[in-house]
């Protein structure tokens, strides 16, 4: 028998430890590939968070703060920069183009967003990829507002509902403006970054609903409805940060330098690509976790698929054993038909003379007698002899051979009344069609 169909056949008779070892392999590769999958992901969607934009300018502080508050939505500004501020670095040669940002007003724990359109042209995330509507328009009313993918999901807003804005941040929002509800005018497509968790408005729109505010409170006795705070000057004075875009990101270096050195007021310019790796790297534990999460899941696998092979050892020594006695037997015909020796003697145990052509019996898993006996027929004899001594009659080679002429058994054995397998070994049990007396039981009797 080849030795791939003999690996085969061995491998079904335990095909369903060998399906829970490759289940378990299976889903230990499955497992590190998901986890590796989030991994690479999560840094992935973090550092594409923002992109296509040379600097983001905000009051000085940390890099990290800046970039948490301004991209990420986290935390807020110590402190805003003014109006004039942000004129100045736009003004400046070489600069394509700016998106300021406002921030400080929230809507059922969702940040509001002050910007100026440009902000649904100039902002991208992952490779270069533009934001693009699911429904709606961008704001064009003073009252008009667009919300990201995440915000309209969780809260159920569809296109013309109105919403109320409340001052500051949290869920709460207990300071509400009321008196200015908006209107909304679209829905951006997901992206998987903070804008789906942002409602934009305009810069006009923040300025109007803080029109009547001082310090963070409404201003007693004064009030102005919403159709008057439309004919008001809505210039803004000041703005949270603004993200800039440059004709050549050769001069990036130096305006961040210009802009970090401004005279008027205090203002940092980072390069988010930079604060972005200093962000994740300062959050290098989550990312040494999840490593740590591959590597259990890894050592778990094996050690599930080693538990496994050990418990199945035992069976496959036995196998061996048994393949290893069946081997020897063809290697002692070999070295006779060769004549290498005049004569074989092999020492196997069990010797196999239970074992039928389906059926295992008596501790016997093969015939080695039938199997040397077949052997010799495949080198061209055609009279052969087993001869059987045991307590035990030998059943299987009895019946693999009964209707066969080639090959002639002889048992002598124990009374079959009283011996194992009891069934089968009696004196007139002499074969059958070809095999008519090529079958010699010796029952010896009990004394």
């Amino acid at each position: 028998m080849p030795i791939f169909a003999l690996a085969l056949k061995s491998l079904m008779n335990r095909r369903a430890t060998a399906a829970l070892v490759v289940l378990s392999i299976a889903v230990s590769v499955l497992l590190l590939l998901g986890v590796e999958k989030l991994r690479a992901d999560a840094k992935a969607s973090f550092a594409d968070t923002v992109s296509g934009v040379d600097l983001v300018v905000g009051a000085r502080t940390g890099p990290i703060p800046l970039l948490l508050y301004s991209v990420f939505r986290i935390g807020d500004a110590t402190n805003n920069i003014s109006w004039r501020s942000y004129q100045d670095v736009a003004a400046r040669p070489g600069v394509a183009w700016t998106v300021p940002l406002s921030l400080g007003d929230s809507h059922r724990g969702f940040r509001v967003l002050g910007t100026t359109l440009d902000y649904f042209s100039r902002y991208r995330y992952g490779r270069d990829r533009n934001l693009v509507f699911r429904a709606g328009e961008p704001f064009d009313d003073l009252y008009d507002v667009v919300l990201g993918a995440d915000v309209a999901a969780t809260l159920g807003y569809a296109l013309g509902d109105r919403i109320v804005i409340a001052h500051g941040l949290g869920e709460a929002g207990f300071q509400k403006h009321e008196d200015k509800p908006f209107r909304v005018v679209g829905v951006l497509a997901k992206t998987g970054t903070p804008v789906d968790r942002t409602l934009h408005v305009s810069l006009e729109a923040i300025e109007a609903i803080h029109v009547d505010w001082r310090g963070g409170v409404r201003t007693p006795g004064m009030h102005a409805t919403a159709d008057e705070a439309r004919a008001m000057d809505l210039r803004p004075k000041q703005i949270t940060a603004f993200l800039v875009g440059l004709e050549n990101r050769v001069a990036v270096f130096g305006l961040q330098r210009w802009i970090n050195e401004y005279r008027r007021e205090p203002l940092l310019a980072v390069l988010p690509g930079v604060a972005l790796q200093q962000l994740w790297d300062l959050m290098g534990t989550a990312e040494t976790a999840l490593a740590a999460v591959s590597g259990a899941v890894v050592g778990t696998g094996l050690l599930g698929m080693l538990t496994m092979l050990l418990a199945g050892l035992a069976e496959r020594r036995r196998e061996m054993a048994l393949l290893r006695a069946v081997g020897a037997v063809i290697k002692g015909v070999d070295l006779v038909m060769r004549g290498t020796v005049d004569n074989a003697f092999c020492a196997v145990r069990p010797p196999g003379h239970h074992a039928e052509p389906n059926r295992v019996m008596g501790f016997c898993f093969f015939n080695n007698a039938a199997v040397a006996a077949q052997y010799l027929r495949d080198y061209g004899l055609h009279r052969i002899a087993i001869l059987d001594v045991d307590y035990h009659h030998g059943n299987g080679q009895q019946d693999i051979f009964y209707e066969r002429s080639d090959v002639l058994t002889v048992s002598i054995h124990g009374d079959p009344s009283f011996a194992y397998p009891y069934f089968t070994g009696f004196r007139n049990e002499t074969g059958r069609n070809d095999g008519a007396g090529f079958n010699l039981n010796l029952p010896l009797p009990e004394t």
